[in-house]
């Protein structure tokens, strides 16, 4: 069986990292990994450009006439619209953490 984030990595490629059922230590410490959080959501949006941009560059293909199934054009559509209403959750939910932490009494 694969794993959950499986799909999700395919449509978001950085955004979802497999993971056991038990984390270690090393996985529980953000500072750890080296990598930050600024680095992580530039990625991200960057993937869901990358899908955006090749979506368009199919749908283009396909009203030149180019050999280009219909199929394929409408998978990455989907692909690129779902990507970016997960994109768009996730700014969503990071605004709404804001907003809780700037709300927080002192």
């Amino acid at each position: 069986m694969t794993e959950p984030t499986a799909n999700i990595a395919r449509l978001v490629p950085g955004l979802a990292q497999p993971s056991g059922l038990n984390p270690s230590p090393a996985t529980v410490n953000p500072a750890d990994s080296g990598e930050k959080f600024t680095d992580m959501l530039s990625s991200v949006v960057n993937s869901v450009n990358d899908l955006q941009a090749s979506s368009a560059q199919s749908q283009q293909a396909m009203m030149n006439g180019d050999a280009v199934e219909l199929h394929q054009v409408m998978i990455k559509a989907e692909e690129a619209g779902l990507s970016m209403d997960l994109l768009l959750e996730i700014r969503n939910r990071l605004v709404n953490a804001y907003n809780d932490v700037m709300r927080m009494p002192m």
